[in-house]
């Protein structure tokens, strides 16, 4: 998974009764935009994650084409 500031990242629960939720990505720790991310949820908490595979990246741009 790769990511940028700005990017939001969208988690899938698996877990019957918890709601799917998104964050916004304030800051990429890891080598070329891997993780672990410092985001920023829409109540304004902060926390850093390392997303698993249920989740998924929005990117704000389109990644580069090199």
């Amino acid at each position: 998974m790769r990511a940028t500031v700005g990017d939001r990242i969208h988690f899938q629960s698996n877990t019957v009764g918890k709601a799917d939720h998104s964050a916004v990505v304030v800051e990429a720790r890891g080598s070329d935009g891997g993780p672990p991310y410092r985001v920023r949820r829409d109540d304004g908490h902060e926390t850093m994650v390392y997303p698993g595979v249920d989740a998924w990246v929005e990117h704000t741009e389109a990644p580069p084409t090199d």
